[in-house]
């Protein structure tokens, strides 16, 4: 089939499918359930039926009833505890290999640490340098393991992850051979799964690519950089994505639903299922499953002690603070890595979305649902990035600050998180209750593999097929092309209401054309098409390009429940710049509203919840600072 027939079949799709979801989803073209098994779960039958040009995930409603029609006797296969990037590979995982899923995420879809990453997809440098050093073939197998699923991780969303070069600064001539002949050992253990091949540059080549870096730092002058790439992503519009696929693939998934308790077999004491709140509504419900998979990441010690109140601590938290700054301090496409702060802690500048993220902490920490970064965090990661840049770093240019919580597997004979291992942990340490935690971002998947493998051993399920998300496109990568913007520039027209009422055509610009189609994919033009015929062409925050079209696609299509879902899982605005994603609150509740049918008191409850999470985010707007050093 030609590209364009490609696209007009695509067209055609998209106008149907807004067209059934702006009446609220009450038709499926495609009517998917727990219950849904048809065609089996082989790879390419998978594949047709997560990106059918036509297929629409199935509402909320339909979402919770699927849940609460799970009884005793027909119980589903696997129920699913925690909506990040773990728990949404489980859920994927499990229902392409034909077995019946639930999934409950008391908050939203990466509403925790998912969506407060450091935003890399990583084989782990630092890992290979304790490998070498330590002779720990441990530490060597996690590099090696990590690399190849760096490379599965950005061929399954190539629209929401690429490739980024790193430079890493040198300040005598040891550095440069040590960390030359280090990148160059990464990129031979990368193999075949190589992004780029790493290289060293002169200091004014340097400069060139990187015109922000001092050429003086610790009285010393700069001999050169090595470059060497990772990966990058957008964290939470992935983790949305592994939810929409895994209800497209058939389970269950409902967001802002919480476990209140468990359900157990009264003669073994085996867990068989949960009651659950639905905290939007308030109504509780039991759901049974053969097995649960708790994937809380920070408070998976919590959900153990629902089955367990005698369990001990399996996870060990860490703090990691990341800030973001103008797009000046870093240039578009090249990320700055130093491998050795003052304190020995790696810091980082790396280009993201249009903006600079730097970080981060390593530090131990309680768990909390809304981590905060301390003051003295953020100012660490400022001095530490000061002393490679030749611009005056600032504490009043912080968009936007935020904490996550790693939930790092315990090690007893570690003294440090530095030094507890990154690798995940799946244990049953109740019956009917598999837990994984530890991991990282990067190895999502495989983690899932393992976290299902166990639930089948434990539950004596029957899956229809072995594990295929090896080499399966979430929902809107299947076909598409970075050139894919240009569709969206040529074809589509931004309709915008004017203050007078009066409709009138704005472009579909390069910068909204590039953003919507890495956010979205090829289902990019179903948020075209609602701009365009829904007069929902309008900016939502001077300088980003996020469209109002985009708040009403994302509560038809990906579960978008509250403003703070949009402004910081749908869109990343609240992480980019927490005054743009204020301003923008007003317009995004009143959209919201129209999709949801909000009265006043439900749409006052949402601005406050909103401003209360973005104080939550310590920019320069928001937080209270006296250091005269970066005023």
């Amino acid at each position: 089939m030609s590209a364009t027939a490609t696209r007009l079949r695509r067209l055609a799709a998209s106008t149907a499918a807004v067209a059934v979801t702006a009446a609220g989803g009450a038709i499926l073209f495609t009517p998917i359930s727990v219950n849904d098994r048809a065609g089996g779960s082989s790879l390419e039958s998978v594949r047709r039926k997560i990106n059918d040009p036509s297929a629409v995930v199935p509402s909320r409603t339909v979402q919770e009833s699927a849940l609460i029609g799970a009884s005793a006797t027909k119980p589903l296969d696997i129920l699913v505890v925690g909506g990040g990037a773990t728990g949404c590979g489980v859920a994927l995982d499990a229902a392409t290999r034909g077995l019946r899923v639930g999934l409950v995420e008391r908050e939203d879809f990466s509403s925790g640490t998912s969506s407060r990453s450091t935003k890399l997809i990583h084989g782990g440098v630092r890992y290979l340098e304790k490998a070498v050093f330590n002779l720990d073939y441990g530490q060597l197998k996690l590099v090696f393991h990590a690399l190849e699923e760096r490379k599965h991780f950005i061929e399954n969303a190539s629209h929401l992850c690429h490739a980024l070069p790193c430079m890493t600064p040198c300040f005598d001539w040891f550095e440069v051979v040590y960390y030359w002949m280090g990148l160059k050992l990464y990129d031979l253990v990368a193999g075949p799964r190589l992004l780029h091949l790493s290289r060293y540059y002169s200091a004014q080549e340097s400069v060139e690519l990187f015109p922000t870096l001092a050429r003086k730092g610790k009285d010393k002058s700069l001999r050169g950089t090595v470059v060497y790439y990772d990966g990058q992503m957008n964290d939470s519009r992935l983790n949305v994505g592994l939810a929409c696929t895994a209800a497209l693939a058939g389970a269950a998934v409902l967001n802002h639903a919480e476990v209140v308790s468990f359900l157990k077999d009264e003669a073994t004491k085996r867990i068989i299922g949960a009651r659950i709140r639905d905290n939007l509504s308030g109504h509780e419900f039991e759901t049974y499953a053969k097995v649960v998979v708790n994937a809380a990441g920070p408070f998976c010690d919590s959900v153990r002690k629902m089955a367990d109140k005698d369990a001990q601590p399996m996870i060990s938290p860490s703090s990691g603070v990341h800030i973001v700054l103008p797009d000046y301090y870093s240039p578009e496409g090249m990320g700055l890595i130093v491998p050795k702060t003052k304190d020995g802690r790696v810091v980082f500048m790396l280009p993201w979305l249009g903006r600079t993220v730097a970080g981060t902490t390593d530090s131990n920490t309680s768990i909390t649902p809304l981590p905060e970064p301390h003051e003295d965090e953020i100012q660490f990661i400022l001095d530490a990035i000061c002393d490679y840049l030749n611009v005056k770093v600032r504490r009043t240019d912080v968009l936007s600050a935020w904490s996550g919580i790693r939930p790092l597997a315990v090690d007893p004979k570690a003294k440090n998180t530095e030094s507890i291992s990154r690798d995940h942990v799946v244990s049953e340490d109740y019956p009917g209750l598999v837990t994984i935690t530890g991991g990282k971002w990067t190895t999502y998947r495989s983690m899932a593999e393992d976290a299902v493998n166990e639930a089948i051993k434990s539950g004596k399920l029957s899956p229809s097929n072995e594990c295929i998300t090896r080499n399966l496109r979430l929902t809107g990568g299947d076909g598409w092309e970075p050139s894919f913007f240009t569709v969206l520039s040529q074809q589509y027209v931004r309709m915008k209401k004017s203050y007078g009422g009066k409709v009138v055509p704005g472009v579909m610009d390069t910068a909204a054309a590039k953003h919507l189609s890495h956010a979205y994919g090829t289902l990019a033009e179903r948020v075209a098409t609602i701009a365009q015929n829904e007069t929902l062409g309008k900016r939502l925050a001077h300088g980003y390009p996020y469209l109002e079209a985009e708040v009403a696609y994302c509560a038809r299509n990906e579960y978008c429940e509250s403003a703070v879902d949009f402004i910081a899982r749908r869109s990343r605005l609240a992480f980019l710049d927490t005054d743009a994603a204020g301003r923008a609150l007003p317009r995004i509740i009143q959209i919201l509203a129209t999709e949801h049918n909000w009265g006043k008191s439900r749409q006052k409850q949402e601005m406050q919840k909103a401003k209360e999470f973005l104080e939550t985010f310590k920019s320069s707007k928001n937080a209270q600072f006296h250091d005269g050093k970066h005023e």
